[in-house]
């Protein structure tokens, strides 16, 4: 049999992460183990395939099925939903698909394996600790803060759960206190 033949059967002929049925081919699962088998590849729709090669063209909604299939019996599967998952994590949602998301140990490793050190893009958030902060992360604020635009004060002591990172700026994090969205400058805040 082809490996084509073997994805499409495995698969019920759909894309194995969004379930879309159009445009259909083979997927190889980057940094895989050596054997180029239907264990290394997943068969996947243009749009997954398009997003997976290019990260600028990456829509996050349409990344939304993985709540469905990171649920996969299929190693290479969990692999792809897992980096995908991972490379979303600031946008907050993902960070919970992450937290609930079980893998093996060694396909967890096969899953680190093709995720690029955060630390090569330059750069790193710290807390007034200089403890690395990382997207998903919760902090404590240090000091009440005056909250620009508004009339709201962030006490010292408020918890902030799953922050995202700015992209742009080392010394800004984002987070909801008392249910608004704030930026925070990461001189004032401690990692939990």
């Amino acid at each position: 049999m082809s490996l084509e033949q073997d994805l499409r059967d495995r698969s019920g002929n759909v894309c194995e992460l969004c379930s879309s049925t159009t445009d259909l081919d083979i997927y190889a699962v980057p940094d895989s183990p050596d054997n180029a088998t239907a264990d290394t590849h997943i068969f996947a729709c243009g749009t997954c395939r398009t997003q997976l090669h290019d990260a600028e063209l990456v829509e996050a909604n349409h990344w939304r099925c993985l709540n469905d299939s990171m649920w996969s019996q299929v190693p290479a599967v969990q692999v792809v939903a897992y980096r995908m998952l991972n490379q979303l994590k600031g946008q907050g949602w993902p960070q919970d698909l992450l937290d609930m998301m079980y893998m093996e140990d060694d396909v967890k490793e096969w899953a680190k394996a093709g995720i690029a050190d955060d630390s090569s893009k330059g750069l790193i958030h710290r807390d007034s600790n200089g403890v690395i902060l990382e997207a998903g992360d919760s902090v404590v604020l240090i000091k009440d803060l005056k909250v620009k635009g508004s009339s709201m004060v962030a006490k010292q002591g408020t918890a902030v759960r799953r922050i995202s990172l700015d992209h742009e700026n080392d010394k800004y994090i984002e987070g909801k206190v008392d249910g608004q969205q704030i930026v925070l400058i990461t001189d004032y805040v401690k990692k939990i």
